[in-house]
């Protein structure tokens, strides 16, 4: 069984390649279940939503990776009086709804889905494609490689990536694609081996950092995010409860800082008398809150995982604000075919 609840559907739609991370505090942290309309804004391989399944509530499951959707068919079709299973991205999650929800569950992140399909191009642990795209459309992580300068490249690598080498490296990809241009993971990744170089002591792969920056820039992952959680405060009625799971320090920052940011009331300049400060639209419930030993020994996976929840008040929602996150200015992206 699931989480102690209801009947085991974890067979309904295959099994789940996917490991969900922190199930059973997610869980918690959403309850009650039973009845509840919850927004699994990341559905994946359908881990959190068969959860919520099993405990009594309806889902609506949002990817915008088609072959997510494409896999929940199944679950869909068994569950359809429960489970409303829409392709498109996470950020527009409130329209996806259409009216307010008791809760919203986001898992962030690549997921192990698309990690383990070398023809995706997640990751350099077999040959593919550099192709990164979550939603296989737009440009491709070879269009960044290939097309971005060299001072474009190092911001990307340097913030997205917090690789300290982003220079080096990035002077490096331009060198080369002048006579070869990158196609394959292995070929980059080789590359940045051969350039920086690896030592005995080194925990992971030189081209670690790269491959993130490139698969979160071409993904936008970091304003998807950003933009989920205006979406999300816009479609939680009053007391609905908000749960972010998180995987590296740049997702959990803009997590962390917009719930601070909607959890307190901003300072009012005593200048400005009359001028009244915009009330909470949330409650910190707690965080972060880390995966057991006991769950990281099954799933390794787990190990940087961070689990944020809040929970909404009645005051009407804030305008949505980019610059609360504080991102640096990055190139923007391009329409593949134009030069």
């Amino acid at each position: 069984m699931m989480a102690g609840y209801g009947r085991d559907i974890r067979a309904v739609g295959g099994p789940a390649r996917h490991i969900p991370v922190l199930l059973n505090e997610v869980a918690t942290a959403l309850e009650p279940l039973a009845a509840a309309t919850i927004v699994d804004g990341t559905f994946g391989a359908g881990g959190y939503t068969r959860m919520l399944l099993a405990a009594g509530a309806n889902v609506i499951a949002i990817d915008r990776d088609p072959d997510a959707i494409a896999a929940g068919a199944d679950l869909a079709q068994a569950f359809a009086d429960r489970l409303k299973l829409v392709h498109g991205p996470f950020s527009r999650l409130d329209e996806f709804a259409g009216e307010t929800v008791d809760g919203v569950v986001l898992d962030i992140g690549v997921s192990s889905m698309q990690l383990d399909e070398p023809g995706r191009g997640f990751s350099f642990r077999a040959d593919g494609p550099l192709d990164m795209r979550m939603a296989k459309a737009g440009p491709s992580a070879a269009d960044v490689v290939n097309r971005l300068k060299h001072g474009d490249l190092a911001r990307i690598f340097g913030f997205l990536g917090e690789e300290r080498h982003a220079g080096r490296i990035a002077r490096m990809i331009e060198k080369r694609r002048a006579q070869k241009p990158f196609t394959q993971t292995l070929d980059l990744a080789d590359a940045i081996e051969a350039h920086v170089g690896r030592g005995p002591k080194d925990k992971i792969h030189p081209a670690t950092r790269v491959f993130q920056a490139l698969r979160i820039f071409v993904n936008d992952e970091l304003g998807e995010l950003a933009r989920a959680l205006f979406a999300a405060e816009r479609a939680l009625r009053p007391g609905g409860k908000l749960a972010v799971v998180t995987f590296h320090s740049l997702e959990d920052r803009i997590v962390k800082r917009f719930i601070a940011d909607r959890s307190s009331r901003p300072s009012v300049s005593r200048h400005l008398p009359d001028t009244k400060a915009p009330a909470e639209t949330f409650e910190k419930i707690n965080g972060p809150v880390a995966p057991t030993d006991t769950e990281i020994a099954v799933n390794p996976r787990a190990r940087s995982a961070k689990l944020r929840v809040a929970s909404r008040t009645a005051e009407p929602p804030r305008a949505a604000d980019m610059g609360l996150f504080g991102f640096p200015e990055l190139p923007e992206m391009f329409v593949p075919g134009e030069k």
